[in-house]
């Protein structure tokens, strides 16, 4: 599957911004989808998660409660909601699929990835 993440952008802290990871392939709603982060100088961190079914869900403990992961399988489109954003959420987001289908937290499983869209708080 191809990957093409949007709706990335500059917002005061507090704000919020909704981000999507459209797909193309025939299989996507089959895939588990995640989302990933990573800020200058540092390692690709693994933000949310959801399985195939929508079912499961996971979520880095530093935004639970503020963002909540969906998909619309009519529309093979994975969001990313994120309220209250901090300064620290500032980095290149990333959307990735895997073939395996059930939500993880580990990059390796993870088949394909978009390119990222930047979202930067500010404070």
């Amino acid at each position: 599957v191809q990957l093409v993440e949007s709706g990335g952008g500059l917002v005061q802290a507090g704000g919020s911004l909704r981000l999507s990871c459209a797909a193309s392939g025939r299989t996507f709603r089959t895939y588990a989808v995640g989302w990933f982060r990573q800020a200058p100088g540092k390692e690709r961190e693994f933000v949310s998660a959801v399985s195939w079914t929508g079912g499961t869900t996971y979520y880095l403990d530093s935004v639970k409660g503020r963002f909540t992961i969906s998909r619309d399988s009519v529309k093979d489109t994975v969001y990313l909601q994120m309220n209250s954003l901090k300064p620290e959420d500032t980095a290149v987001y990333y959307c990735a699929a895997s073939r395996q289908g059930y939500a993880s937290r580990s990059l390796s499983v993870y088949d394909s990835w978009g390119q990222g869209t930047q979202v930067t708080v500010s404070s």
